[in-house]
């Protein structure tokens, strides 16, 4: 065997170590990320809005918000305003946050498990797991994640198949297309859907001091 062969062969063995290593780090930040979220969000008493500002730290520390905000927002991102993409990522943080953080609310802390993982171009890995239900069949999750210095971000999450990343996308061109192309548009419906205006108050009682 060549000089050129074994020098191949050995470049080739150490790629596959370094992918193999860099799958398994990134299925370690998934289970962390699951203990994580089973002990600071199923906490026992904690009130709506605990919840949510403890979702909005681990959210922050673990997924790349600024990365998925400009992917859902997508090629109209570019024809946004410097006041109009300043506000959409604000909104969009806190959509995140209201929408995720409430279903921890019944979450009886099951932890994922990791069914498989394998490392992807560009340092990002695939990371697969299932989360147990009670009597019901496990969900499906699979976890995008890319290498950042020493840790990891998630840059999304296939539930079931579906990306959730691109589905926001497809939801959010489809409010901008209705409106004729206007990011404004969907500022205004981000702000109806996460912070809607309290319910009207009850009608007074009827007058029952009788009649004739």
């Amino acid at each position: 065997m060549s000089a050129g062969t074994l020098s191949f062969l050995g470049r080739a063995g150490t790629a596959v170590a370094q992918a193999d290593s860099l799958g398994a780090q990134a299925a370690d930040f998934i289970r962390d990320l699951s203990l994580q979220a089973s002990d600071t969000l199923a906490a026992p008493g904690m009130s709506d809005d605990q919840r949510r500002e403890e979702f909005r730290i681990l959210l922050n520390a673990a997924f790349d918000v600024p990365l998925l905000g400009r992917f859902a927002l997508g090629r109209y991102w570019q024809i946004a305003t410097e006041e109009q993409r300043a506000e959409y990522m604000l909104l969009f943080e806190d959509s995140l946050v209201i929408n995720y953080a409430d279903r921890f609310r019944d979450y009886a802390g099951e932890n994922l498990r990791v069914v498989q993982f394998r490392a992807l171009p560009n340092d990002e890995a695939l990371v697969t797991t299932d989360l147990p239900r009670q009597a019901l069949t496990p969900i499906r999750l699979a976890w995008r994640v890319r290498r950042e210095d020493n840790s990891f971000k998630v840059i999304d999450v296939i539930v079931e198949g579906a990306s959730m990343a691109i589905t926001q996308r497809d939801d959010y061109a489809a409010t901008i297309q209705r409106s004729g192309g206007r990011v404004a548009a969907l500022l205004t419906a981000m702000r109806d859907k996460n912070f809607p205006p309290p319910p009207p108050p009850p009608p007074p009682p009827a007058n029952n001091y009788g009649g004739d």
